[in-house]
C-alpha cells in the first residue's frame, strides 16, 4: 500500500492545530468544563436568591423585638462578622427551611448597615 507523502505533514498540522485550538479555547476563548459551568451556575443561583430575599430579611429585622440590640452588634462587627450575627438572629432563614442562607445573611448584613 502506497501512502502519499503529503499525509504525514497534513496529519501533523491537523494535530498541532487541534491542540492549539484547545489551548486557546480554554485559556482565552471562554471555554469551561461542565464542572466549572455547574459551579458558576450554583454561585449565580445563590446570588440571585440572596438578592431576591434581601428585602424579606430587612423586613424581618424590623419586626423583631430584639432588633435594636442585633443591629448594634451588626454595626460594631467587621464585614466578615456580620453574616454570623444575621444568621444567629434568624433573619436569614427563608421560610420552609431550617438553616440560614449564608449569601442572604451577607447581603442582609450589608443592607442593614447601609446608611439611609
Amino acid at each position: 500500500m502506497n501512502i502519499p507523502t503529503w499525509i504525514k505533514p497534513a496529519l501533523t498540522g491537523a494535530a498541532v492545530g487541534a491542540f492549539a485550538m484547545v489551548v486557546f479555547g480554554f485559556s482565552w476563548g471562554g471555554w469551561v468544563t461542565s464542572g466549572t459551568a455547574r459551579n458558576i451556575s450554583a454561585s449565580d443561583v445563590s446570588s440571585g436568591v440572596a438578592l431576591a430575599l434581601t428585602p424579606y430579611c430587612v423586613e424581618r429585622s424590623k419586626s423583631d423585638p430584639a432588633a435594636a440590640n442585633v443591629l448594634a452588634q451588626i454595626k460594631a462587627a467587621s464585614i466578615y462578622g456580620r453574616r454570623s450575627i444575621v444568621e444567629k438572629s434568624g433573619w436569614a432563614t427563608p421560610l420552609g427551611t431550617d438553616q440560614p442562607n449564608s449569601a442572604l445573611a451577607s447581603a442582609c448584613g450589608d443592607e442593614l448597615v447601609r446608611p439611609l
